[in-house]
């Protein structure tokens, strides 16, 4: 009984001790990037990320931002001491992670679990690090869809002619879709689906969560779909300045992002189910085939010029020809 006692009063020292040193420590800003702000699915998920990250002593203060780039912007000039955005914004911190939403390059998440799985090890901690920045975890952003306002747009070749909406800040969609011959219409994420809405483009994309968010069943009627063919696997990763944060809490942040990937996709899985049925639009394979070829060339020539990683493209290949080797990629000569 005495030895009980000891051990709870040891317990509540430590404790009460882990406490005082976060309430010492100042809170660390954390600008957290949320389409539907401080309601939206990331900004809650950032919340249950703010009470673990207490337990490794740091004290995180949240700030929602329904602007990525200007989340970008307020993190890069020290304005919070980490952020959490797309990878395709994470790209100017981190090339290597920042490439993992490369176009096509990760068919299912069952794919995108194994390369996160990867690069969440230990052994591959130094590449998440480009001084004064450390990527602290990914998380899966989900599939996009390319949302068409006619059934018609079913193949590579229909894309040719028609106005498709592109982020600015993004060049490897510009490469995209000025290699399908389609004309490209720079957006933010902030209007990209309102112009397809009011017939400004034909084409969007994004992960399922935006059908309803921002009513993109106005601008598929009365003869759009939804192509059910991931074009890009979505990441959102968190972003630090390294020197802001302890020793290990990289690390340990990493391995938690790991371990939510189910519970995150099984929320993702709940967005898609609520498209109706009717406008989802089955590709054929010889399709299929025809984008993954045009995806695959349009990485090519990306990571030629320097805007994709060329050790994340090689990696995502290798767990593609894993899982399914007979694959024409696995054996061409010019491989990722």
């Amino acid at each position: 009984m005495i030895l009980c006692k000891k051990m709870l009063a040891s317990l509540f020292v430590i404790s009460f001790m882990t406490m005082v040193n976060v309430v010492h420590a100042a809170p660390k800003k954390m600008c957290v990037f949320d389409l539907l702000g401080a309601n939206g699915p990331s900004y809650t998920q950032m919340k249950d990320y703010k009470t673990v990250a207490l337990a490794w002593g740091v004290e995180l203060d949240l700030k929602p931002y329904t602007s990525e780039r200007v989340a970008a912007e307020d993190f890069k000039a020290g304005l919070c001491d980490a952020v959490s955005f797309t990878g395709i914004r994470a790209r100017q911190f981190n090339a290597f992670t920042g490439s993992l939403d490369a176009i096509g390059a990760m068919p299912s998440y069952e794919h995108l679990k194994s390369v996160i799985s990867t690069i969440s090890s230990k052994k591959a901690a130094k590449l998440m690090i480009t001084d004064p920045y450390e990527v602290v975890g990914v998380f899966p952003g989900g599939a996009a869809y390319m949302f068409v306002n006619d059934r018609a747009i079913d193949t590579v070749g229909e894309l040719a002619g028609k106005r498709i909406a592109i982020l600015d800040s993004d060049p490897a969609q510009v490469e995209m879709v000025s290699f399908v011959g389609a004309s490209p219409v720079g957006t933010s994420i902030a209007n990209m689906f309102s112009k397809f809405n009011n017939g400004s483009v034909d084409v969007t994309y994004g992960p399922a969560i935006v059908y309803e968010a921002m009513e993109l069943y106005k601008g598929l009627e009365p003869n759009g779909g939804v192509i059910d063919f991931s074009l890009v696997q979505l990441t959102i990763q968190i972003v630090v300045r390294q020197s802001e944060f302890p020793e290990g809490f990289g690390q340990q942040s990493r391995e938690y992002a790991l371990g939510q990937f189910d519970s995150v996709v099984a929320l993702i899985n709940k967005y898609e189910s609520k498209i109706p049925k009717k406008l989802w639009i089955t590709l054929p394979e010889v399709d299929k085939e025809g984008y993954l070829e045009v995806f695959r060339q349009s990485r090519l020539r990306l990571r030629e010029k320097g805007i994709y990683n060329a050790k994340t493209l090689k990696l995502m290949r290798m767990v593609r020809c894993k899982k399914d080797p007979q694959q024409a990629e696995c054996t061409a000569e010019d491989k990722e």
